[in-house]
């Protein structure tokens, strides 16, 4: 089989497609024939050496966590797949259920357990979900971290009403998904990019207000015009650093603000006695469990919500694909072929 890897001194120049051996599953295990997997900011700091879980402790590594395929062979005792079932993989293979744990959270694919970028790979039974079968391979793909993420900060961890307002920073895909979740569950949404065209297309997936934050870098202030003053009950903060200021500017009393990237870099230091001021809550957050993705997955068929799978490349041209994340050239996901 062929598969990717990468390895020092690192960087998507590192990325190669290797021949390795067709693994079999052991007892427990299932083999899946992967069909696409798409692209999360995660991967992108793994090739360029940047993710302290990764790279730092060694390699060489097979990238990605999230994939769609189809199931080839099982291993003794498998009960939760059959041959032929197709499925996602799970960002996390050992946290099926429950609040996050030391034991679930150092079960990520693409490290410290080898990704789903090959041809084939083995998966524990646990570790792969049975996904809605109106979705395309592409779409399944986009499943296990940013939709999930996105699903995770909304409905598991903020405790939102239909009519409450919701910013989704950015149109990558924790923050497009958001909008999607946001607009069938009747909030109203806030949508930030420093791109027109970008917004438009918010625009037509549901968003009720658009900020051009190039144009308005106090983007907080048409935050508070849209909510009478009062502020956003919920922010995705994929800013970190550089954008954190504007968000406890922007959220309510009581609001709360998920934490999921730091795709902004540091920016100033951050003022803890602020949130004392508002009574803010400031949750990191890090996907989900098992559970929390085949509850998302029922909404998902409920409401028909087609993933937005903006840039497809074959799985040989991983390079080109990291190139155009690093560029922010994509709304929504990226996604190889296999």
């Amino acid at each position: 089989m062929r598969a990717l890897s990468v390895s020092e001194p690192w960087g998507i120049d590192q990325i190669a497609v290797i021949e390795a051996p067709d693994p079999a599953p052991g007892p427990g295990e299932v083999l899946v024939r992967m069909r696409a997997v798409s692209l999360n900011y995660r991967d992108l700091l793994m090739v360029q050496g940047m993710y302290a879980r990764g790279p730092a402790m060694g390699g060489p590594i097979t990238p990605f966590s999230d994939g769609c395929g189809v199931v080839e062979a099982v291993g003794e005792g498998v009960t939760r797949v059959t041959v032929g079932d197709r499925v996602a993989t799970l960002f996390f293979q050992r946290w099926i259920s429950g609040p996050p744990t030391l034991a679930g959270l150092v079960s990520a694919l693409g490290f410290p357990i080898p990704g789903a970028g090959s041809e084939l790979q083995t998966f524990s039974e646990q570790g792969v979900s049975k996904v809605p079968a109106f979705l395309s391979d592409q779409q399944v793909a986009t499943l296990p971290c940013a939709a999930l993420t996105a699903w995770r900060g909304l409905f598991e961890d903020a405790r939102l009403q239909p009519g409450d307002t919701v910013v989704l920073q950015g149109t990558g895909g924790v923050s497009i998904f958001g909008l999607q979740f946001a607009h069938a569950a009747g909030f109203r949404t806030v949508v930030t990019s420093s791109s027109d065209d970008k917004l438009a297309r918010a625009k037509a997936l549901g968003a009720d207000h658009l900020v051009n934050y190039r144009t308005t870098p106090a983007w907080s202030g048409p935050v508070r015009e849209a909510t009478g003053g009062v502020g956003a009950d919920f922010i995705m903060e994929v800013g970190g650093g550089g954008t954190i200021q504007e968000s406890m500017k922007a959220v309510r009393i009581g609001g709360h603000i998920a934490i999921i990237g730091v795709v902004a870099g540091a920016g100033e230091a951050f003022n803890p006695a602020s949130l004392i001021g508002n009574s803010a809550k400031l949750q990191g957050l890090s996907v989900g469990s098992r559970d929390m993705f085949e509850a998302m997955c029922r909404a998902i068929e409920l409401h028909r919500i087609g993933p937005v799978v903006d840039k497809v490349y074959p799985f040989t041209q991983a390079k080109a694909a990291f190139a155009a994340m690093a560029g922010g050239e994509h709304f929504g996901k990226i996604v190889l072929e296999f």
